[in-house]
């Protein structure tokens, strides 16, 4: 990676264009206008090489695209409203009527319904594997196999693919790999330079980190990047806008520093958690009790601030009044922001589906943010209090 400093602060940014100013503009405007016919008729040959209308480039999302594309260790890289369309626009490029995709089980949602509900449309058929064995990647693939879908870590179990093995594999069948990269993001760990082909992740999350901005982010070689942008990125019309772009780039500035807070205080939540009673198990990839410790710490930086934990209890209402009376850490999605989250799985079930005896069921995916760690361990102190009392 270029110096991350540099790429945080100058890459992209000429000053002398916009009067010095340390904060780029936002250049907010729908199209651009030509002096000449000549320039025009370029525009429309090559709208990848010019400002034309900003459904394709605007020069506040041309700054976000170098930053990020050099973060992933990239060519170049499309930014999009969000996550789920940097996927859409990553698998519809890849595929076409009769090809076959091997994915990772349970990916996330999103992926699996356009998996499940949109791609059997078109005679696209998936199959899916256990990803923490390469082996079954190469047991799944099939004569009209054109892709293999990666999520490592996911974002519940935080199961691991080794992606450069899985990437030599999937080359020697000339099948192209897509990995989903939002749990680490690029700082924590860099796909491509492991050999995968598209690396796409959720922008919204630690590149954003206010919880202010849903975007999405693909990354791959030019040639890739362009064919995309020519067809599924301009098609669909799913790129994103120059204010949210400026927003991500505002957040690029604070990324390291954010991350590394977030990664010292996850180190003490998760003691916490292994040391109390009411706690059955702890998943956080670079803990050693993690399965897959050795490979997280191969292929992977860090870890950031997610992290799943499950609750000793035979009762659904025990893990709910243990969410509910959380008084700082707030119950929601995503992950990445400032602010603790946390998300039962029951909260995905109907109640009469819960099965204490399946573990993911009494499971909490809890989201380390930037409050001081005492802050947190106090309001999960409490929440543990308030269970100890039921009867």
């Amino acid at each position: 990676m270029t110096d991350l400093s540099y790429i945080l602060n100058e890459l992209g940014e000429d000053r002398d264009e916009y009067f010095r100013a340390i904060a780029p503009p936002i250049v907010q405007t729908s199209n651009f206008a030509f002096r000449k016919v000549a320039d025009m008729r370029r525009a429309f040959e090559d709208e990848y090489s010019t400002w034309l209308y900003s459904r394709g480039l605007n020069p506040t999302v041309e700054i976000l695209r170098k930053k990020l594309a050099a973060l992933d260790g990239a060519e170049d890289c499309l930014v999009f409203n969000s996550g789920a369309a940097a996927i859409f626009a990553a698998v519809l490029s890849q595929v076409k009527s009769g090809d076959h995709i091997v994915s990772v089980k349970k990916p996330y949602s999103w992926a699996q319904r356009m998996f499940d509900v949109i791609l059997p449309r078109f005679q696209v058929t998936v199959t899916y594997v256990d990803g923490t064995d390469t082996a079954h990647f190469e047991a799944a693939i099939q004569s009209n196999t054109t892709l293999i879908y990666l999520e490592s870590p996911n974002s519940w179990l935080f199961e691991l693919q080794d992606l450069a093995a899985v990437a030599a594999l999937a080359k020697k069948h000339n099948i192209v790999t897509i990995c989903d990269n939002s749990y680490c993001s690029p700082l924590y760990q860099q796909p491509i330079k492991l050999g995968i082909d598209l690396v796409l992740q959720s922008a919204t999350k630690y590149i954003g980190g206010h919880s202010d901005v849903v975007a999405g982010v693909l990354s791959g070689s030019k040639e890739k990047m362009e064919k995309i942008f020519n067809s599924e990125y301009m098609t669909v019309g799913s790129g994103i806008q120059p204010f949210n772009a400026w927003l991500l780039i505002r957040g690029l500035r604070t990324l390291p520093a954010r991350l590394e807070r977030i990664s010292r205080t996850t180190q003490q939540v998760v003691d916490f958690l292994h040391a109390h009673p009411r706690v059955e198990k702890v998943l956080f990839p670079l803990d050693p009790s993690f399965p897959q410790y050795e490979l997280a710490k191969k292929q992977m930086k860090g870890a950031c601030g997610l992290l799943t934990f499950f609750i000793k209890t035979d009762k659904r209402e025990t893990i709910e009044v243990f969410c509910e009376s959380l008084q700082h850490i707030l119950m929601a999605v995503s992950w990445g922001g400032y602010e603790s989250l946390i998300i039962p799985k029951c909260a995905g079930l109907q109640p009469a589906a819960f099965n204490a005896a399946d573990p993911e069921h009494r499971s909490l995916r809890l989201y380390v943010g930037l409050e001081e760690a005492d802050y947190l361990l106090t309001d999960l102190e409490a929440a543990f209090k308030a269970i100890s009392r039921l009867s």
